[in-house]
């Protein structure tokens, strides 16, 4: 399973929606990802992928992790993966 499947369908299951409803291009607003929601799919997306997500979830504009859309989240994870290696 890709980086993407597995984000979208972490960001699915947050927003109680299927796979298919949640794009790339979608928002975690769009998809009614509240706070608490954002930072459960925060710790459910660190346990799928056993990284550290470097988000503050009380000044999630401070972060060094984009959350703007699904696209930057996938890609933020990509990247935390290939500095790992």
């Amino acid at each position: 399973m890709s980086v993407k499947d597995k984000v979208i369908g972490i960001v699915a299951e947050q927003a109680v929606l299927e796979p298919s409803d949640v794009t790339m291009e979608s928002t975690l607003e769009d998809l009614g990802i509240d706070s608490l929601g954002l930072v459960e799919s925060i710790f459910a997306i660190e346990e799928a992928f056993d990284i550290s997500v470097p988000f503050n979830a009380n000044d999630p504009t401070e972060s060094d992790f984009d959350i703007s859309s699904v696209a930057t989240i996938v890609a933020g994870i990509e990247k935390l993966i290939a500095d790992q290696s």
